[in-house]
């Protein structure tokens, strides 16, 4: 048996799951629920939400920041998008997408405009100017020959396709192309081939063997069958990029569903030109990602390189200034990224953070001491428990916060504050499910479902309630005692005593600690000092927590330190 004084003035590791319990963790919670770790390692309540709009199952949101003074939200649904400008809606328009496709929605802003890309889709550029906003497919530029600045490959299926060529008149431009074996689908429509030295364009399927074809300007038949051709790598049929970026001023398209594991780079300056020409430095580029696994690209960043992140692991291309003859493409770890839905990577501190494939891991990419290789560290490492299923992710650097939306309709939160080591976990909850999340400039929003319903809300200092309606409980819980390196069978605390600031409403182990009633008035920001509690009880499930700080008041709260005073034995 023995006295113990314990306190714990930093909660900078956050909340730690079960399997840490028996280490001598001294800044680790058991328990940390709507509540934010602040800079210093202290801790206080949540903000509330404040009601912006109607929202829409499986909607998301898009950040589109134009100017410091011209930022816009993006709410896309169901063949809709609502625009939002200073939080009030300014219109609604019609979206390309239906419900089911933005899961896998990406996209990249450069100055007004956002590319938008989705593996069935052809790309599309939403744009605002001086006439408003506008959706446009994104076309690949033209030569004097009507020919089209897209790349050609010949695929795997095709490689034993012979085509041969016919024409009635070819003085109409148009022709029948007839392969030696089925290989035309419907949806073979539009696509370019490029077949005897020219571009044509499939007008209409007439068999599985047989199309009819036309191009620009006057032709000669082939004589016999044709066994150099190529087809266009995005179409209908093989699949439209499902990644896209910008990178040392060049367009970026990664992984279509035929070739999921290539890149495609624009001429540089020149976003619709992909023509690698004859490989000047100024040219298109294309690169493979080379394994024994199957690599499909989930996402691409342009970071200090532009960084590859596939369904088995992550790349890079370092060089710098990018040219054809100059691509060093290297795997450098092997984690993997979820490749069923679009998890935007975020850039904290100079590094991207990821998902990882298993949805278990947080992952940050960061170089070596050599500044050669990346390495993929694990920021939920103490606190797996928390990541189930993860929908959506976002990183608000003015707050230091990253946002992970899980299915069940939770989110985790990573306070990160690298400069004072506090790399701490807890959860956000309210009176409904969490759907979506998105940051745009300082501030984060939500989609959230209460009952059948879903709106559109942001988190605000001045709220203290959700929606201003749904109150919301905060919760710390110490993670189990240990002291001397031991685990005792038996404690009985005499006190409990909480260095606070600003605070109005705190409970300890369910009792409530008395605040004097002087700060209960509106104009008063709450009590500053040290609260007390005795707490006569003998606990012998010595597991559970040693002390709980709670309350579901809708009040500020904001904790320093905690101490606890009693015996054990062991």
């Amino acid at each position: 048996m023995g006295n113990f004084i314990k306190t714990q003035n930093s909660f900078a590791c956050g909340e730690v799951s079960p399997e840490f319990y028996a280490l001598n963790n001294a800044n680790g919670l058991s328990g940390l629920e709507n509540t934010d770790v602040l800079k210093s390692g202290g801790l206080t309540r949540r903000r509330g939400l404040k009601s912006i709009g109607n929202a829409y199952q499986d909607a998301i949101i898009v950040p589109f920041p134009i100017t410091e003074s011209e930022k816009y939200l993006l709410v896309i649904y169901n063949i809709s998008m609502d625009i939002y400008c200073n939080d009030t809606k300014i219109t609604t328009m019609i979206a390309p997408w239906k419900r089911a496709d933005l899961a896998k929605l990406q996209y990249a802003q450069r100055f007004n405009s956002i590319f938008f890309v989705h593996p069935d889709y052809k790309p599309v550029i939403f744009t605002k100017n001086a006439n408003g906003f506008s959706f446009t497919d994104f076309n690949f530029s033209s030569n004097a020959d009507a020919s089209v600045n897209i790349p050609f490959t010949r695929f795997e299926d095709s490689k034993n396709i012979t085509i041969t060529m016919s024409s009635s008149d070819i003085d109409t431009n148009y022709a029948t192309f007839t392969t030696n074996a089925d290989f035309w689908p419907e949806n073979a429509v539009g696509e370019r081939l490029y077949v005897d030295n020219r571009q044509w364009v499939v007008a209409s399927v007439q068999s599985a063997t047989a199309v009819t074809v036309y191009t620009n300007g006057n032709f000669t038949l082939a004589q016999g069958p044709i066994y150099d051709w190529y087809e266009s790598v995005f179409n209908n049929r093989r699949g439209w990029p499902s990644c896209v970026s910008f990178h040392q001023n060049r367009l970026v398209f990664g992984g279509t569903y035929a070739l999921p594991n290539c890149i495609w780079m624009s001429k540089v300056s020149d976003f619709h030109n992909f023509d690698s020409g004859t490989g000047l430095d100024d040219e298109a580029i294309y690169a493979a990602l080379l394994s024994a696994q199957h690599h499909q690209i989930c996402t691409i960043v342009s970071s200090d390189s532009l960084q590859i992140l596939t369904s088995v692991g992550e790349w890079s291309i370092s060089n710098s200034p990018l040219t054809p003859s100059n691509v060093n493409i290297k795997q450098h770890t092997s984690v993997g990224s979820i490749a069923t839905r679009y998890l935007p990577p975020q850039q904290i501190e100079g590094s991207t953070t990821f998902i990882s494939e298993s949805g278990k891991d947080i992952r940050e990419l960061d170089l070596d001491a050599l500044g050669e290789n990346y390495n993929a560290t694990d920021l939920c490492l103490y606190a797996k428990h928390l990541m189930q299923n993860p929908v959506s992710v976002s990183y608000n650097q003015n707050t230091h916060q990253l946002f992970v939306v899980m299915q069940s309709g939770y989110m985790a939160v990573l306070h990160k504050y690298p400069n004072t080591d506090i790399s701490a976990w807890g959860t956000y909850k309210t009176d409904g499910e969490f759907k979506y999340v998105c940051v745009l400039d300082d501030s984060t929003y939500v989609i959230v479902k209460r009952k059948s319903n879903y709106y559109l809300e942001k988190f605000d200092a001045s709220c203290l309630k959700d929606a201003a309606q749904y109150g919301f409980s905060y919760k710390i819980s110490a993670v189990p005692m240990v002291v001397n390196g031991h685990c005792p069978k038996k404690i009985r605390t005499r006190k409990i005593s909480v260095r606070v600031i600003n605070t109005k409403t705190l409970f300890a182990n369910d009792y409530r600690i008395e605040i004097p009633n002087v700060v209960y008035s509106n104009d008063n920001p709450g009590y500053s000092g040290d609260l007390s509690l005795n707490l006569l009880g003998i606990q012998n499930d010595t597991i559970q927590p040693l002390w709980t700080l709670s309350s579901s008041e809708q009040l500020s709260a904001t904790i320093l330190s905690v101490t606890t005073e009693g015996w054990y034995s062991i």
